[in-house]
């Protein structure tokens, strides 16, 4: 498997549930929200599974949160600013949690404490992109590079990636008014047997 941005993870369950719902012995349970909407999708088959949830805590991203910041609650378009999505089916799997925060504070004063913070999974990447570009990869042989790398070096926002293309977390920074806004990005993929 190649390259997965977030958003085409949305089209990536298309896929699956497609998939997955020509399966017998299919369940599938959707629990809601207060105002009817979806806030969590469990489907399970004999094949695999997906499951979404708005649910998403900081904590199963493995970064801390930004003093002071603010969860995005919703964006522009009405979507959830938070995801806890984890698809597994054929033997591979992939994870994928993410949370978007706001801050009063600059986008230099969060990209530094960030790099701070990610030093204790590694080296950090430091990217310059126009928007966030998560590359994932799912080996079958344990051949080729796993190294992260930067998707263009230009653009106003500064992404921070540390980890391998299998196992990575991300702190993506762009200017939003006079603070930043900034998302927190755990990605994990797997084949086979592995545990995710």
């Amino acid at each position: 498997m190649g390259r997965i941005s977030i958003p085409s993870i949305g089209a990536m369950l298309v896929m699956f549930l497609g998939l997955l719902l020509l399966q017998p012995a299919c369940s599938i349970n959707v629990k809601k929200e207060k105002n009817g909407q979806d806030k969590q999708v469990d489907i399970n088959t004999p094949v695999g599974g997906i499951h979404v949830s708005k649910d998403a805590d900081p904590a199963d991203v493995g970064i801390m949160v930004y003093p002071g910041a603010r969860l995005k609650e919703k964006g522009t378009d009405g979507e959830a600013k938070s995801a806890n999505v984890n698809i597994s089916s054929f033997g591979y799997g992939l994870r994928v949690v993410a949370l978007e925060y706001e801050s009063n504070d600059a986008p230099e004063k969060v990209v530094d404490y960030y790099k701070d913070k990610l030093k204790t999974y590694g080296s950090v990447l430091i990217c310059h992109t126009s928007h966030l570009d998560v590359n994932a990869d799912i080996k079958d042989e344990d051949r080729g590079s796993h190294e992260l790398t930067c998707q263009g070096s230009s653009g106003r926002n500064v992404e921070l990636k540390v980890g391998t293309r299998e196992n990575q977390h991300i702190v993506a920074v762009e200017p939003e008014g006079s603070g930043s806004s900034f998302s927190l990005v755990y990605v994990r993929t797997h084949r086979k047997d592995a545990e995710i």
